[in-house]
């Protein structure tokens, strides 16, 4: 257990995470590759919003920054994960400009519905600097 809690330590900063929800696995994952350069996403800003289906208004959940591997842990905890749309912000243009280069996408938005919260879902973003991907993984 205490290998476990130093590991911890250096996957999951603090500091580099705001109100992520580390703890657990979360049923909601992602993972950026810049395929451009052939390495992870790292240091990108990530944002999930839900839908209000009432009010049609996006309300923030959780901020957090791809790690070294290019994936956000914690995005969200299964007790808060319910059926509803949501939303994926990557901040794609923070993260070239921090390279030093320009992109056509200042950002990237994936907006998806969950119909089942008990399944796992994983909506990873393969990028380059005038293109990108997405799907449903597993």
């Amino acid at each position: 257990m205490n290998r476990l809690q130093h590991i911890r330590g250096h996957i999951v900063s603090t500091d580099k995470y705001m109100n992520m929800a580390a703890t657990l696995p979360s049923p909601l994952t992602t993972h950026v590759l810049n395929i451009a350069q052939g390495v992870p996403g790292a240091n990108m800003t990530i944002i999930l919003y839900l839908l209000d289906p009432i009010s049609s208004v996006w309300n923030l959940l959780t901020t957090g920054i791809t790690n070294d591997d290019g994936r956000c842990p914690g995005l969200i905890q299964k007790e808060s994960f319910i059926a509803g749309v949501y939303k994926l912000r990557f901040e794609t243009g923070k993260y070239w400009d921090a390279m030093g280069m320009t992109c056509f996408y200042p950002y990237v938005e994936v907006v998806f519905t969950i119909t089942d919260p008990s399944q796992k879902y994983h909506v990873p973003l393969i990028l380059s600097r005038f293109s990108y991907s997405t799907y449903r993984g597993s």
